[in-house]
């Protein structure tokens, strides 16, 4: 991490003089925005949402009136508001040999409005982050950038993160979380002496990381006992509408979640596709307006194409709390298939 300090302070005198010298405007595109403001603070991390197009270059905005914008809410005590509806690493974005397509639809979630994107190493074994280095290479001050470590030791986690920085070539991370939680085994070898939390505080106190975050798919109670034993920023937790029928994500986790005051990103929201049926729930908006009923600060979803951010921004824009009713009309739809909807308890 040395190293990195050095080649940071370095471009940050670089930079410095091609500003005085007039050339201030190179110094985005090669540095991005940490050198123009090496002691960031949460206020200045804005989004510029529809300012530039996939090659960088300015394009006109649409006028207020013809298209909603995606609502936001605080993401916990961060200090930032993130879209309600955000951009997932995988499907589409995970796929080494569909680059270019990759590249167009983040470029398309952050026009329109998506300023939050989740991934891993092991999406596409390296492919997500390499996919969404492209975009963020031009385009990194617009977004909050989430990963993670799968590794719960320190050396491990230390090794992971290095890759990570440069697969999504920037050297620093908005969120760096313990990925896929699911025994207490998971959380004795993060907490050790040697775990990944020593790693993960160790990275928040250089600045390479800023918020820390712990997530699962499996068990409730096993992220429960993880949020309580430490505070964590953030939450990255499956819920969807067949959640209820069987270990529950948003019962008592959600409420403790909520009591701390964390970060709440929801996953899992059509169980990949399975959720869909023609007697059950049909529809995106319904699988999306289900969560977006509950106190989550967003939903994760992996895309196929540009055509699916055009839908999950209209519906995420459109988005109308459901009354209790309706929730638990949807619920009842998916109860005769609860467990596909819930397939990766019991399988991941």
């Amino acid at each position: 991490m040395k190293r990195r300090v050095f080649i940071k302070k370095l471009s940050g005198w670089l930079a410095a003089f091609l500003v005085m010298v007039g050339l201030g405007g190179l110094v985005y595109r090669l540095f991005g925005e940490d050198e123009l403001s090496p002691d960031r603070q949460v206020e200045e991390h804005e989004v510029k949402v529809g300012a530039e197009n996939g090659k960088g270059e300015k394009e006109e905005t649409k006028p207020q009136d013809e298209e909603k914008m995606i609502p936001a809410r605080k993401l916990g005590k961060t200090g930032f508001s993130v879209s309600l509806f955000s951009l997932g690493g995988e499907a589409t974005v995970e796929k080494s040999d569909r680059a270019e397509e990759a590249e167009a639809i983040i470029n398309r979630a952050i026009d329109k409005g998506v300023n939050y994107i989740d991934t891993a190493p092991t999406y596409g074994r390296g492919g997500s982050e390499s996919n969404i280095g492209r975009v963020m290479e031009y385009r990194r001050r617009e977004v909050f950038l989430a990963t993670k470590t799968g590794d719960r030791t320190y050396d491990g986690t230390l090794r992971l993160v290095e890759e990570s920085l440069e697969r999504l070539r920037t050297d620093y991370l908005d969120l760096y979380q313990l990925h896929n939680v699911r025994t207490t085994n998971d959380l004795q070898g993060a907490f050790a002496e040697n775990g990944a939390v020593k790693a993960l505080e160790e990275l928040k106190d250089q600045g390479v990381i800023r918020f820390t975050g712990i997530t699962g798919h499996k068990d409730p109670e096993v992220l429960l006992q993880g949020i309580k034993e430490y505070p964590f920023d953030c939450l990255l937790m499956a819920f969807n509408a067949g959640d209820i029928h069987y270990a529950p994500f948003h019962e008592k986790l959600l409420d403790e979640a909520v009591k701390k005051e964390m970060g709440i990103i929801a996953m899992k929201v059509t169980a990949i596709g399975r959720i869909f049926r023609e007697n059950g729930l049909s529809n995106m908006k319904q699988a999306l307006s289900y969560v977006f009923s509950f106190p989550v600060s967003t939903a994760i979803v992996g895309i196929s194409s540009e055509a699916e951010v055009k839908e999950n921004a209209r519906i995420a824009s459109e988005f109308e709390k459901l009354s209790e009713e309706d929730i638990l009309h949807l619920e009842k739809l998916v109860e005769p298939y609860a467990g596909e909807a819930n397939f990766f308890k019991h399988h991941w």
